[in-house]
């Protein structure tokens, strides 16, 4: 199978982000409120889930159709108790070339060394205030962000690299952008703010909670210089900038204002072996059933390409559009497909 594979509008197959676990131990507002993933909200079941061999599978198929990358994603992934073997399959059996991870950060102090070991490349740790009361708030069970700092520190210690990932509202945590940047930047972590997204249909989002990133690049570039610099890669979803006295970068993720569906090179398996095409999809494709009915690993690469080339994902492109329309839209949750 070529790894040129392309979709409707030619593009390419690059990035895989995985949910390995639908559970998290946060019910943040804007992702898992707990008003709806309460005590009684059904979780999945341990046979539902895709097993770490099944995992192994589902990832050299994509491998084969030339994704580069792969992200770990939840719900909470550190709740996954096989993490770090994934980890070293993707690194050393699969030979993925980068093996990432996007986690709240509150089981990473005591897992960051194995993480590290099993050849983690990089991660992602979401901080959405300093500030405890207004982080507590966020989190949705009023935990200290100080163990998620920590847990940081653990982690650059070791060598990982480490992203900050902070969703800003209005009203809400606007009020600390400078606050953020001027302690990760002294740190020496890139700090990458995100719009706050209408995914699933639980988070009682509306356009008046978004904070533009344009007004983010402004509040920022008057206190300390910035200046755009290239994307790493194509398709990166977080435009970048520089401080220009030198002391490191930050990101905008900007779905809501500035769509990126043109590059857009990712696509997300579920927890339970759903595959979707767009972070903002009603529906995805049973591979899991498919695993488990016997198909042969060629035939699951050829599944897989068939989706791919019929894609044709892009929702934050015509957002205004539906949303002028007031067209009903039900979208999968963020928890169960990761960010």
């Amino acid at each position: 199978m070529s790894a040129d594979l392309r979709d409707q509008f030619s593009r390419p197959l690059r990035d895989l982000r995985i949910s390995v676990t639908d559970r998290c131990n946060f019910r943040c507002p804007y992702c898992m409120p707990k008003e709806v993933f309460g005590a009684d909200h059904s979780f999945l079941k341990q046979n539902q889930l895709v097993s770490l061999p099944e995992l192994a599978r589902i990832v050299s198929a994509f491998r084969q159709l030339g994704v580069e990358k792969v992200r770990l994603t939840g719900g909470e992934p550190l709740l996954r108790a096989d993490l770090p073997d994934f980890v070293r399959v993707l690194k050393q059996d699969l030979g993925m070339p980068e093996v990432a991870l996007t986690t709240n950060g509150w089981l990473l102090e005591k897992q960051a060394t194995a993480l590290k070991a099993a050849g983690l490349d990089r991660l992602n740790v979401s901080v959405d205030s300093l500030d405890e009361t207004k982080a507590g708030l966020m989190n949705g069970l009023g935990f200290s962000v100080s163990r998620v700092l920590r847990g940081i520190d653990a982690a650059a210690a070791l060598g990982l690299p480490v992203k900050i990932n902070c969703v800003v509202q209005h009203g809400v945590n606007d009020d600390e952008l400078l606050t953020l940047c001027d302690y990760f930047r002294e740190r020496g972590h890139a700090l990458r703010f995100i719009e706050f997204m209408d995914v699933g249909n639980t988070n009682h989002w509306t356009s008046d909670q978004v904070v533009p990133a344009l007004a983010i690049i402004a509040q920022i570039h008057q206190r300390w210089p910035i200046e755009a610099i290239s994307p790493a890669y194509r398709g990166e979803v977080a435009a970048r900038y520089r401080y220009r006295d030198g002391k490191g970068e930050i990101g905008i993720i900007s779905s809501v204002t500035e769509p990126f569906c043109k590059d857009c090179h990712r696509a997300r398996l579920s927890a339970d072996g759903q595959l979707y095409t767009c972070l903002f999809a009603a529906k995805g494709h049973d591979i899991l059933a498919r695993l488990r009915t016997g198909i042969s690993d060629p035939e699951l690469s050829d599944y897989i390409a068939g989706i791919w080339r019929g894609r044709h994902d892009r929702y934050s492109d015509e957002r205004a559009e539906l949303i002028a329309k007031k067209e009903p839209r039900t979208k999968v949750e963020m928890s169960y497909i990761g960010g």
